[in-house]
C-alpha cells in the first residue's frame, strides 16, 4: 500500500497523542483507532498533551524513540549508508532488504527512497511539534527545563536534518552547497494542508543544522543522572561531537578542529575534561559486547526486550543471522593492513557462503546501534588536522585508535609522512573502525570519490545521479511545489 503524506501526518499525530511514559515505552491505554482518527480541533489535543510536567517529557522521549525507528537510525538509515559502499557483497538480491541501494538502483519509487525521508521528516516534525507547543504552554515546566527539551528536540531535528541532506543533497563541498536540497520544514504539521514547500539549497540545509547544534549546545546539560542517559539522550558533549562531523562533511576543517577540541585534549590520554568523561575503552569489544553504555557511546539507539528492531531492518539480522551481507574479500576486510591481531578482526564468522560482521550479535537483536563514538571525534580531528598539515597530531589520534584495537601495531613513514598520505591511511581507518555502522557512503561522497564498484555492483561516479538518492514518489506526488 503506498504511503502519503495524508497518512503520514496521522502517524504524526498519532505519536504526539500517545503519550511515551519512559524512554521507548508508551501508555498501554493509547487506543489506536482513536488517535488514528484524530477530532477535527488538534488545538485541543495539543493542549493535553502538553498539560503536565510528565506528558511533555512524554513528548521528549517520542522523539528519540522517534529517532530508533528501523526505518531510520535503529537499523534501516546505517544499513543502506554501508551497503553503499564496497565493503558488502549481497547475497539474496532482496529489495526489501536493501538490494537496490546495493545495486545503485534506487529511484523514486523504491521502498529504499522513500524508508529514510518519511522516517528522518517524521522525527522533524515531532521535534517542531514539541517546540511550538512548548512555546504555547511556557508555564508547564521550569524555564530551565523547557530550554533543555527545545535543546534536545533541535539536536534531534539537526540530527535528522543531516541524515537527510547526505543522502538526498548532493555533496556540500561540489559547489559550496549552491545545489537544490530537500524541504526546510521548521513548524510543527498536524495536517497535510502545508504539504507544498520548496526545497532549499544545500547550504541552508547545512545553516540550519548548525544553529540548531549551536542552539542545543547551549542549553543542553553537561551530564544526567545514569550511563543509560548519557548514552541515549543529547547533551553537551553530543551535539559538540556532531558538529565535528557535520564541518567534517563541509570540508571546513578549521572548524572541525575548534569543536573537537572543547572534547579532547591536547595530549594522551586522550579524555574529554568536561562534561561526560568521554575516552576509548580499552577494548573495542566492550564496546559491542559487554557494556553499551559505557563513556565511549556518545549516542546509541538503545533496544530492550519490549521495544527493538527486527527483522529486515535490522542490523543484527542484515548482517549476522540471516547472512543477507557477506565481506567483499576486496573490501576492507582484505587490506593487508588490517593484521589478525586487531581486536576488531574478531567480530566476523566464516561458514561455506562467505564471511560475516558479527558486530551485532544479540540473539534478540537488543544490540545498541551507534550513532556516535568517541573514536569518530577522534578521527574527525585527525582528518581535519591533516588536511590542515598538522601531521603530527593527525597521526597520534589515528594511533590512539589503531593501536587501541592492535597495540603493537605501526605505522610505517609512507603512510603518515605526507599530507595525502595521512589522509587516505586515515580513511582507510574509519572503514575499519566503522564497519556496519553507517559512516561509508558519507565519507565517499563528503571527499567528492566513485562509490567503488564491488561483485556486481559498477562504479558510481560523483557525475552520476545515482550518486545521491532520488526525492520519493510520495513527496513529489504531495509536494506541490517541488
Amino acid at each position: 500500500m503506498k504511503t502519503t503524506h495524508k497518512g503520514l501526518f496521522k502517524t504524526y499525530i498519532f505519536r504526539l497523542s500517545c503519550m511515551a511514559v519512559g524512554l521507548g515505552s508508551t501508555l498501554t491505554a493509547c487506543d489506536e483507532k482513536e488517535l488514528l482518527n484524530p477530532l477535527p480541533e488538534t488545538s485541543v489535543q495539543a493542549d493535553l498533551v502538553f498539560s503536565t510536567p510528565s506528558r511533555v517529557l512524554g513528548q521528549v522521549n517520542g522523539l528519540y524513540k522517534s529517532l530508533k525507528h528501523g526505518n531510520f537510525l535503529g537499523g534501516r538509515y546505517p544499513m543502506l549508508s554501508d551497503i553503499r559502499g564496497e565493503e558488502f557483497l549481497n547475497r539474496l538480491n532482496n529489495i526489501f532488504t536493501g538490494y537496490d541501494a546495493w545495486n545503485h538502483t534506487i529511484n523514486s519509487g523504491s521502498n529504499d527512497a522513500l524508508t529514510t525521508w518519511s522516517s528522518a521528516y517524521a522525527a522533524i516534525n515531532l521535534s517542531n511539534l514539541l517546540i511550538d507547543g512548548l512555546a504555547a504552554n511556557p508555564d508547564v515546566v521550569s524555564a530551565e527545563i523547557k530550554a533543555q527539551y527545545i535543546a534536545e528536540a533541535k539536536f534531534v531535528r539537526a540530527l535528522s536534518y543531516y541524515s537527510l541532506i547526505t543522502f538526498y543533497g548532493q555533496p556540500y563541498v561540489k559547489d559550496g552547497g549552491a545545489s537544490s536540497g530537500i524541504p526546510l520544514r521548521l513548524s510543527g504539521q498536524m495536517t497535510s494542508a502545508n504539504n507544498s514547500l520548496p526545497s532549499s539549497t544545500v547550504a541552508e540545509i547545512y545553516t540550519q543544522i548548525l544553529k540548531d547544534l549551536d542552539e542545543a549546545e547551549a542549553s543542553l546539560p553537561l551530564t544526567y543522572s545514569s550511563a543509560l542517559l548519557n548514552t541515549t539522550r543529547a547533551h553537551k558533549n553530543t551535539a559538540i561531537a556532531l558538529k565535528t562531523r557535520v564541518y567534517l562533511t563541509m570540508g571546513m576543517n578549521d572548524r572541525v578542529i575548534q569543536e573537537a577540541q572543547k572534547i579532547v585534549p591536547e595530549a594522551a590520554p586522550f579524555r574529554s575534561a568536561t562534561g561526560v568523561a568521554h575516552q576509548l575503552q580499552p577494548s573495542i569489544l566492550t564496546v559491542f559486547r559487554s557494556d553499551y553504555t559505557t563513556t565511549e557511546s556518545i549516542l546509541s539507539m538503545p533496544m530492550t526486550a519490549l521495544d527493538y528492531v527486527s527483522g529486515q531492518s535490522s542490523l543484527g539480522y542484515e548482517f549476522n543471522t540471516n547472512q543477507e551481507y557477506s565481506m567483499n574479500p576486496m573490501g576492507i576486510f582484505g587490506d593487508p593492513t588490517w593484521r589478525s591481531t586487531d581486536a576488531r578482526k574478531t567480530m566476523f564468522r566464516t561458514n561455506t557462503s562467505g564471511t560475516y560482521l558479527t558486530k551485532y550479535m544479540h540473539p534478540t537483536f537488543l544490540d545498541y546501534v551507534p550513532v556516535l563514538r568517541y573514536s569518530e571525534v577522534l578521527l574527525n580531528y585527525a582528518e581535519a588536522a591533516a588536511k590542515s598539515g598538522n601531521l603530527a597530531k593527525g597521526a597520534e589520534l589515528l594511533t590512539a585508535v589503531r593501536q587501541r584495537s592492535d597495540a603493537g601495531y605501526s605505522f610505517p613513514a609512507s603512510a603518515i609522512s605526507s599530507g595525502e598520505a595521512l589522509v587516505n591511511t586515515i580513511l582507510i581507518e574509519r572503514r575499519i573502525e566503522f564497519l556496519g555502522e553507517g559512516l561509508r557512503s558519507n565519507d565517499l561522497l563528503r571527499n567528492l570519490l566513485p562509490i567503488p564498484s564491488k561483485g556486481t555492483a559498477p562504479s558510481i561516479s560523483p557525475g552520476q545521479p545515482e550518486y545521491i538518492f532520488p526525492i520519493p514518489n510520495a513527496e513529489i506526488s504531495a509536494n506541490n511545489d517541488l
